[in-house]
């Protein structure tokens, strides 16, 4: 078994206490690999960053969706009030009520919301989940096809088998497994590079086709694929055309507009290697360096004493 190298670490007080491992891998806008670290051709879950390829499979099966309820096809939102009225249109467009949605219950991602909806008396609920959206585009995809609601998320239902050809298809490779990712969604495995190559060809797709139509309004509505406050949106706000969607322990995939893309995979799944990580490779792969987001400053007290960076395999 390949041991990753150590892309991260995490350094206080001029002492290093912690590092993260993983592998990241970056093609150049041709699509040659202008990166590789660590175990890039193994298979991985891309957990949230499938989220792209499940919207492509849904456009295909005739889903009209456009610009933020697209967006909101494909995101791991915060459960803020605007996510949670589009996902109730998207619902109410194929004549259903939350009670259809399969995934779990939760609280809203922004502990600002989570809070407001507490004081409010509310609990968790489907509707603040994170794929909330996607699992309301599922199901109003099963509506328009006329194919079964309340078996939706059956790896063996029409809908997921055409998700699993459009993940095929983009990154090149068949799937390696089947799991279920955390909203009870299919999910399957490739590797990091086949993540890669799929986010690419979503960028390059011609004007009007469907993987166009998602990739520009995934950048038109940053809000809407992640959070008023979240690092994904403050990325694409920074870097004019970027497509970036992350996943949950530890992974990130994104295309640059000229079909450059990246995808990494923090072994231990730390969330906050995964930013440092992407910076850098961004930065490599020609992007300006987004200063603010390239480290995370560490705190004592109140004062800063050391920082989260990447490593020099990186920089």
């Amino acid at each position: 078994m390949q041991i990753n190298p150590v892309l991260v670490e995490v350094e206080r007080s001029g002492v290093v206490e912690s590092r993260h491992r993983g592998a990241v891998v970056g093609l150049a806008a041709d699509g040659s690999a202008a990166l590789r670290l660590g175990d890039v051709a193994g298979p991985v879950f891309p957990r949230s960053a499938n989220k792209p390829f499940q919207a492509l499979a849904m456009l295909r099966a005739g889903l009209t969706l456009d610009g933020e309820l697209l967006a909101l096809t494909a995101a791991s939102h915060s459960g803020e009030d605007f996510h949670v009225q589009g996902a109730r249109r998207i619902l109410a467009s194929a004549g259903l009520a939350e009670d259809a949605l399969r995934c779990p219950a939760q609280w809203p991602m922004e502990p600002r919301v989570a809070y407001e909806v507490a004081a409010r008396g509310e609990g968790p609920s489907r509707v603040r989940m994170n794929c909330s959206g996607k699992h309301a585009a599922m199901l109003a995809t099963c509506v328009l096809n006329g194919w079964p609601v309340e078996s939706y998320l059956d790896p063996s239902h029409p809908l997921q088998q055409g998700v699993r050809a459009v993940v095929e298809e983009l990154a090149g490779e068949k799937a390696a497994a089947t799991g279920i990712d955390g909203c009870g969604a299919p999910l399957f495995a490739i590797s990091l590079t086949g993540v890669a190559r799929a986010f690419r060809a979503l960028v390059l797709g011609a004007p009007g086709t469907h993987e166009r139509r998602l990739a520009d309004a995934f950048r038109a509505h940053p809000e809407w694929t992640s959070g008023t406050h979240r690092e994904e949106r403050r990325l694409m706000d920074a870097i004019p055309g970027l497509l970036l969607k992350c996943g949950a322990e530890g992974v990130d995939a994104f295309a640059l507009p000229d079909g450059a893309a990246g995808a990494l995979k923090i072994d231990d799944g730390a969330m906050r290697a995964r930013t440092p990580v992407t910076v850098a490779l961004l930065q490599t792969l020609g992007a300006p360096l987004i200063n603010d987001l390239a480290e995370t400053p560490l705190l004592g007290g109140d004062t800063p004493v050391g920082s989260i960076h990447p490593t020099p395999l990186l920089r």
